[in-house]
């Protein structure tokens, strides 16, 4: 067993069945794996020295390419709608529609701030986003053995790559599905690109990029990472 699974914040309903499927993994060899991730709190810290780190749109949210008007609007519909997102009482269709109409009305918000595509970097640069620890050893390992990374994020996917590249490690070996800004001939933002991509719709994001999945179905093999239940049907896009 690998000598982390053994710290106490492990939870594992059947260790044993956990050790029979990463040897198995191990034996098949990397060439017949592929990792699938979320982004958000998953490949980036939740806190540093006691402090939240900021998720992809939080980033945004809080440089300054957005208003104070703007800011506040954002925070009520956080206040509106994620209390919401984590209601236990509810289920997944009857959060579905609300959790549509929130990110709808904050892409719509930040859609009325004329963002130019050159303050991403400057957003990012300026923000307390941070990878988690042992990133480069993990982002590099992948690309030296050519394990394809795929995130899955319902952030925004421009400032997601920033962060990424900022870090020194969007390889090549990296494909990211996730929320696009569309900019104008001027670099202004005038919309976001496609379906949106929410939390509990990522299933749907990997049907829609089979193309990449058909590519890949010589490896059957899946890590899957995530931090909400909404993750676990990331792969499920992944023939057999």
């Amino acid at each position: 067993m690998v000598p982390e699974l053994s710290n106490s914040s492990v939870c594992m309903k059947d260790p044993q069945r956990v050790q029979q499927i990463m040897q198995s993994i191990l034996k098949a060899g990397s060439n017949t794996l592929q990792v699938i991730s979320d982004f958000d709190m998953t490949l980036t810290r939740f806190s540093h020295n006691g402090k939240r780190c900021p998720t992809c749109h939080n980033i945004l949210d809080n440089s300054k390419a957005i208003s104070t008007e703007c800011r506040e609007k954002l925070d009520t519909l956080l206040k509106t709608y994620y209390p919401i997102e984590i209601d236990t009482s509810l289920s997944v269709e009857e959060k579905l529609p609300l959790m549509v109409e929130w990110w709808t009305k904050a892409h719509d918000l930040l859609v009325e701030q004329k963002i130019r595509k050159d303050q991403l970097a400057e957003a990012v640069r300026e923000s307390d986003a941070m990878l988690r620890e042992g990133y480069r050893l993990f982002f590099d390992h992948l690309h030296e053995h050519s394990i394809p990374l795929l995130i899955f994020s319902a952030g925004i996917g421009d400032i997601l790559e920033e962060v990424i590249r900022q870090a020194g490690v969007f390889h090549s070996n990296v494909n990211v599905f996730s929320n696009y800004m569309d900019f104008d001939e001027s670099g202004v933002l005038r919309a976001f690109k496609g379906e949106l991509i929410h939390i509990y719709n990522k299933r749907e994001g990997a049907l829609l990029n089979t193309g990449h999945f058909q590519e890949l179905r010589t490896r059957p093999n899946v890590l899957l990472l995530g931090d909400s239940l909404g993750d676990l049907n990331m792969a499920d896009g992944v023939q057999d």
